[in-house]
């Protein structure tokens, strides 16, 4: 196995900041890749997935996948899926999904990945979410490539992404 070159990034924002930030993800997406956001219930997991879709071009309703486990985007240079694991009791239902064959076809964001067990793959990015007790309008981001894929999607961002590591 090849050693990555993991980037990091850790920033502060507010609902803002961190629409911004998915909106420069956005921009520089591959056509497939595996995105984890993980925080507690509230941290802006949902919010940043809306504005990430959005700014790829999904004009109709942006639902919460919640209850429906999966919402699929067939958009014109791409197929994007978004997940919501939370519901799941383990891998075994992630696999009954029928999902394993979009890892590699699609642009796949899954909240609440820690659901999903080991039936994961090793994801491109990963996004964490958490609350600031002293600022509660506020999140503390952290982002970490775990691929060349990702690695190389990071560095295609806009440099005000705020690459560091």
């Amino acid at each position: 196995m090849a050693l990555v070159e993991r980037v990091f990034i850790e920033r502060v924002l507010d609902e803002a900041g961190l629409t911004a930030l998915a909106q420069q993800l956005a921009a520089t997406a591959p056509v497939s890749a595996l995105v984890l956001l993980e925080g507690d219930l509230g941290a802006g997991k949902t919010t940043f997935a809306r504005a990430f879709l959005r700014a790829l071009g999904v004009t109709g309703a942006v639902r919460s996948p919640t209850y429906t486990l999966v919402e699929p985007y067939d958009l014109p240079n791409r197929r994007v899926l978004h997940l919501d694991l939370y519901r799941l009791g383990g891998g075994e239902e992630l696999d009954a999904l029928g999902l394993r064959e979009e890892w590699d076809a699609a642009l796949v964001l899954i909240e609440w990945p820690s659901q999903g067990g080991d039936a994961l793959p090793l994801p491109d990015l990963s996004i964490h979410l958490h609350f600031l007790p002293e600022a509660p309008m506020q999140r503390q981001l952290r982002l970490r490539a775990d691929t060349p894929r990702g690695t190389e999607w990071l560095r295609a961002a806009p440099s005000d992404t705020g690459r560091s590591g």
